[in-house]
């Protein structure tokens, strides 16, 4: 059987050596709750807030406004409820191809808590219109929400953070940026962005599933969205994933310092898998703005819809090839991408090939050819 080649990073990454290495003295000798008083418990205490400092200090934040999560899923509800229930949103602007995390959330709070849910243009490129978020903030003297995406994970296109947080501040509306996408694939320096809340998940930079963090800008203060403990400041009631803390500034540390040389390499193979499509098949299109503003290890390519293409993925897979249609959040169900239908495109077949830095010109000659036969 051939080796299985894997082009699905943006849905999760395989976890590295160093890694594991890091998070195995948590998972053997250091088990103390650090909630503990005794030593077994300060070790462990010592251990989230040396990884708190260390990832602050990436983020160019303070420690104090990093709080671990599960992942970026659990960041976001936190952040869109705490600003509606607590900051004061009665309103909050999205765009229409958020993750779930985000859009299912705020259209529940829309029905559930009486918010007014209003859904910013896009772009024929698949970019949110800043000029309608400006019209759509100025129309109301309600306090806002405005929760945009760093970079959409379908798609790949990157909204400009520092952009649409000046917007937000000339109308005193909350920003929230799902930055699940970017954070460990892209320097961010929060102390130069005018930004309320942003997400991050470890298992999108090689580290483990599971583990994640929120920052709240100090000025905000809000109510824990789990209760029942007195973790993480009071914000996050749960024993700590103590493993997975260690494991996610492990991953964010190695990330940052690798950064040049690994997303350098990260963007030949999408220029080159790009290239490679329109020179082997005619049909090809690709969806948002993938030459522009745009993730370096995303493209989203589409096919004609046909009886062969619409089992694209299935046939790929019996290759031992792992490639998603879309967000690996939805992929179970038996519907088509919300991000490709409210980019108004003809009916198509989308695949989303996103790589790492293990990932090689050889593989993508395979997969070429095998698009080629089956398309």
């Amino acid at each position: 059987m051939a080796p299985r080649i894997y082009f699905d990073n943006a849905a999760t990454t395989p976890i590295l050596p160093e890694v594991i290495d890091a998070m195995m003295p948590y998972l053997k000798e250091h088990f103390g709750n650090p909630s503990s008083i005794y030593s077994y418990g300060r070790e462990s205490r010592l251990a989230i807030e040396k990884s708190r400092k260390a990832v602050a200090s990436i983020l160019n934040a303070h420690p104090s406004e990093i709080f671990f999560t599960s992942g970026g899923t659990e960041s976001s509800n936190t952040a869109i409820w705490g600003a509606v229930r607590d900051l004061g949103c009665q309103r909050i602007i999205t765009s229409p191809i958020e993750h779930h995390a985000t859009l299912h959330t705020c259209e529940f709070i829309s029905k559930t808590a009486n918010i007014e849910l209003t859904f910013v243009k896009l772009l024929a490129n698949g970019h949110v219109d800043l000029e309608d978020l400006e019209a759509n903030l100025s129309s109301s003297p309600k306090r806002t929400l405005v929760s945009i995406m760093h970079a959409n994970n379908e798609i790949g296109n990157i909204s400009c953070m520092e952009t649409i947080g000046k917007i937000c501040q000339k109308y005193d509306a909350i920003f929230h940026a799902d930055t699940v996408q970017t954070v460990g694939h892209y320097p961010i320096d929060l102390s130069r962005i005018s930004v309320d809340f942003i997400t991050g998940s470890g298992h999108k930079f090689h580290g483990p599933k599971g583990t994640g963090i929120l920052y709240i800008n100090s000025r905000n203060k809000i109510s824990p969205f789990i209760h029942g403990g007195g973790q993480e400041r009071n914000m996050r009631a749960g024993t700590e994933n103590i493993y997975g803390i260690v494991g996610f500034s492990k991953a964010l540390e190695l990330a940052t310092l690798n950064h040049d040389s690994d997303s350098k390499h990260i963007r030949s193979l999408k220029s080159y898998m790009h290239a490679s499509l329109i020179n082997h098949i005619d049909t090809v299109r690709f969806n948002g703005d993938y030459n522009g503003e745009s993730l370096y290890a995303v493209l989203s390519v589409g096919f004609p819809k046909t009886e062969r293409s619409e089992m694209l993925l299935y046939n790929l897979d019996i290759r031992n090839i792992c490639i998603s249609g879309g967000s690996a959040c939805t992929s179970g169900a038996d519907q088509d991408s919300h991000v490709i239908e409210a980019l108004n495109q003809e009916e198509q077949a989308t695949i989303r090939l996103s790589f790492n830095k293990f990932n090689t010109r050889a593989e993508i000659d395979i997969v070429v050819n095998h698009l080629k036969e089956l398309i």
